[in-house]
């Protein structure tokens, strides 16, 4: 499972180094690859594995949907599969760097079943935002639905 959060860089080729205890994730499924694809202005980046179990779950949904059809052509039509390098390394293509704004200050984030890259800046917004709805009453409500 994927936990916690770090910060690092993507150099101007487009590469990030993965962290060793995202790796050790990454390996137990017997492969360096993931599978990255985009949502919330970040990118989720997916073990072949755990993407596997994605797809199921999108193709079991009900294609009358106009949203899930929009969905799943933007979330599985923007995929990429990115191969991890010897300098254990990923290159994210440019569609996906553009979209999340990715350019020198990143943020990697664990959450569980894969992990999220985010520019810095937004990452730190995102953070703030929370603090601020954590103040909200429907929002703690349903935080402490979890049992927190």
């Amino acid at each position: 499972m994927f936990r916690g959060s770090s910060t690092h860089t993507i150099d101007s080729k487009g590469r990030i180094i993965i962290p060793a205890r995202f790796r050790d994730v990454i390996k137990v499924g017997n492969s360096n690859n993931l599978m990255i694809s985009r949502l919330d202005k970040c990118l989720m980046a997916y073990p072949i594995e755990e993407w596997h179990k994605v797809e199921s779950k999108i193709l079991s949904l009900a294609e009358k949907s106009d949203t899930i059809r929009r969905f799943r052509r933007v979330f599985i039509g923007g995929a990429s599969e990115c191969v991890c390098d010897k300098q254990e390394r990923i290159l994210i293509p440019p569609l996906l760097r553009q979209y999340a704004e990715l350019e020198k200050e990143i943020a990697l984030v664990g959450v569980l079943t894969h992990f999220e890259i985010w520019n810095r800046e937004k990452w730190d917004k995102e953070n703030m935002d929370m603090d601020k709805d954590m103040k909200k009453d429907h929002v703690r409500s349903e935080i402490a639905g979890l049992g927190l």
